[in-house]
Parts: C-alpha cells; sequence; structure tokens
C-alpha cells in the first residue's frame, strides 16, 4: 500500500491537499489506491461502472471537509453526456448524497450509472422521444442528478435509503431499473 506524502490532522491545508492530486488522480487509474485512503481521516470514495459508456470510476472526491478539484474533474467527465460527450459541472453534493446512500445500505458496490449530465439538446430531443419521460427543466441539465443502481441492492431499498436521508429529489423507476437522486428540493415520484 503506498504510503501518504505527509500525515493529516483536522487542520490539513488546502495546500497539502491541492499537492496530492497525483495520489488522487491515482485512484482514477489504480483500483488499490482508494484503499489506500481508507485510513485518511473523513476520506469520502465514491464508485462506479457507466451502464452505456462500460467505463469505470474509483476515486476519493473529499478528504476532511474540501472536495479535491482533480477529482471533481474527473467525475465531471465520467457522467458526462454520453449522447453527444458535453460535460458539465456537476454538483460535488450529489456526491456527497452518493456516498451516504452506500453508508446508509452498508454497501461499498459500485453504483451503475444510467445518466449523469444531460445537455439541454439531448434533454429536448429525449424529451420529445419519451413519450414524457423527462423533465422539462430537468436537473441532469445543471449538473444536480443523476440515475443509479447498485448491484445486489433492491430498487426499493436504494430509494428508501434516498429518502430516509432527506436530502433531495428521488424518483423511482422500476421498469427501467434505476433510482433517481438529486440535489433539489426534497420531494419524491
Amino acid at each position: 500500500m503506498p504510503q501518504l506524502p505527509y500525515p493529516f490532522t483536522r487542520h490539513t491545508t488546502r495546500r497539502r491537499l491541492l499537492g496530492l492530486g497525483q495520489w488522487l488522480l491515482a485512484g482514477a487509474v489504480l483500483p488499490q489506491a482508494p484503499r489506500a485512503f481508507a485510513s485518511v481521516p473523513e476520506a469520502r470514495s465514491l464508485s462506479f461502472h457507466h451502464t452505456h459508456t462500460g467505463e469505470r470510476l474509483a476515486l476519493v472526491y473529499a478528504l476532511n471537509d474540501q472536495f479535491v478539484p482533480e477529482a471533481l474533474f474527473s467525475l465531471n467527465h465520467f457522467l458526462r453526456d454520453h449522447y453527444s460527450g458535453a460535460i458539465g459541472s456537476m454538483d460535488p453534493q450529489l456526491f456527497n448524497l452518493l456516498h451516504l446512500v452506500r453508508q446508509e445500505l452498508g454497501t461499498q458496490q459500485p453504483f451503475e450509472v444510467i445518466s449523469g449530465y444531460r445537455s439541454p439538446a439531448t434533454n429536448d430531443t429525449l424529451r420529445s422521444t419519451r413519450g414524457g419521460g423527462v423533465a422539462k427543466h430537468s436537473l441532469h441539465m445543471v449538473g444536480k442528478a443523476i440515475d443509479v443502481r447498485l448491484p445486489g441492492v433492491p430498487l426499493t431499498e436504494l430509494r428508501d435509503a434516498a429518502l430516509s436521508l432527506r436530502q433531495g429529489g428521488v424518483g423511482f423507476y422500476p421498469s427501467e431499473q434505476f433510482v433517481h437522486l438529486d440535489t433539489g428540493p426534497v420531494r419524491r415520484w
């Protein structure tokens, strides 16, 4: 397991966090790197498999109370509009929500991503071809929504865990096999 270049405390400076960029980017490439940060206090990690692109990503996205800029960049790229390739800016609080959901469920399984960022053009196209199943002012267009499932976790349990957190919107789509999570107002459908 790689050694961290210096110890972390509750008062770790932003400069030190930014200096770890090479270590954190390794988390997107090396599967063992996120585990190396497991012992770092307040390290928050996520892992994903994108169902449309086939890509996988595992990384530490936050240390203590700071989001890691390099990790956010990687997440923005990973959650890009898979139809057009457009990259949006995802709300970092969405990653905290996903982290909390996994904690609530007691799993470390990677999220299977159905949809992350969606460009306005893609949203309009999907609205006109999906029979009304796509919101005109979708939070996907502003990086505040994601559609996911967790292998081995029933969709009802994923939905219920998200609802219990009361951190945003939760949509349940059993026939499409996903749960929509967003950082908008607390609501359900």
